[in-house]
């Protein structure tokens, strides 16, 4: 309940509220754009600052190694419900499995916030773990659409540097790596601004995101009830295999729960950017409409929680 009543869910739900009220409320795009690269830049710097501080652990790569295993195994367990629940054809299964292997940035933060305040706050080498999983569901997911479709799809350096110098994966890392070098020292004279102000912030963000949620969610066309079912189911199992992962690397709850929300995330920023230039026949907005119009706000307001609660259970 605790969750549900925070700041940062109910200008989610107020966002969300607006444009199902069809309201004129918006947050102007570089206003948006400006907000995103705060957030990625802050919590990629105070993870680095919180890994320098603490050092490399052990339990650092055994984070960094459950994390690629989910990020690359994911995407063949969705692919197979999405073509036998969903019916949906190769090239579009392989197109939304790639999302759900991914990881979204915003629920992290959303979720790193909510569980600081609860004090709970994951370990910061997790925006590590975050950094390592968006690329590998990207890879799989163009391998079981080649495989399956029999698609004539070679290999481009366009689709490399799409994928491995996208913005946020660029910013997360640099940020990371520059905590790492300033350590807390270093980041005691932007504090005011990379701390102090980010829950504030993230707020503002998170009414954007609500905005942006439903109205996608109101022009969906392809989405079928089986669709709508498994973008709440999928988050929902994802979510709990990674929390059990996280119980069995023995991390400490926060960090279990952490690891939860990553694997239950799916993308909609470095994903739909890779599988708009490598699978132009998928339908954008189909992908778009289960990662962003129903699994974001189903993790943001009931999945957190959930997550937590279990890894509770578990750990």
């Amino acid at each position: 309940m605790e969750s549900l009543l925070s700041p940062v869910i109910l200008f989610f739900a107020l966002g969300a509220l607006a444009a199902f009220a069809r309201s004129d409320l918006a947050v102007p795009e570089p206003l948006s754009k400006a907000l995103s690269l705060y957030l990625m830049c802050a919590i990629g710097l105070k993870g680095g600052v919180l890994v320098a501080d603490n050092g490399f652990t052990t339990e650092l790569f055994l984070a960094a190694a459950g994390g690629l295993a989910l990020s690359c195994l994911i995407p063949f367990g969705a692919f197979v419900a999405l073509r036998r629940i969903g019916k949906l054809d190769a090239t579009n299964a392989a197109a939304v499995a790639a999302h759900y292997g991914s990881v979204s940035v915003v629920t992290f933060i959303a979720g790193n916030q909510i569980l600081s305040d609860a004090g709970m706050a994951p370990a910061g080498y997790m925006i590590a773990v975050l950094a390592l999983m968006e690329t590998p569901a990207i890879i799989v997911g163009l391998f079981l659409a080649r495989r399956n479709a029999a698609l004539t799809f070679q290999p481009r350096q366009d689709l490399l540097r799409e994928t491995l110098l996208n913005g946020s994966v660029v910013l997360l890392t640099g940020s990371f790596a520059i905590g790492l070098v300033v350590g807390k020292a270093g980041f005691v004279p932007i504090a005011p601004v990379f701390e102090t102000g980010f829950t504030g912030l993230l707020c503002l963000f998170m009414l954007d995101m609500g905005l942006l949620a439903a109205r996608r969610l109101l022009h969906a066309r392809r989405l079928t009830l089986h669709l709508v079912l498994l973008a709440i189911v999928f988050p929902v199992i994802n979510g709990t295999i990674g929390c059990a992962l996280g119980a069995v690397l023995r991390l400490d709850t926060g960090t279990t729960t952490a690891l939860g929300i990553l694997a239950a995330s799916a993308s909609y920023i470095a994903v739909p950017a890779a599988m708009r230039l490598a699978l132009p026949k998928a339908d954008a907005g189909l992908y778009l409409a289960m990662s962003l119009a129903i699994t974001f706000p189903f993790n943001i307001t009931l999945g957190i929680p959930l997550y937590s609660m279990l890894a509770k259970l578990m750990v």
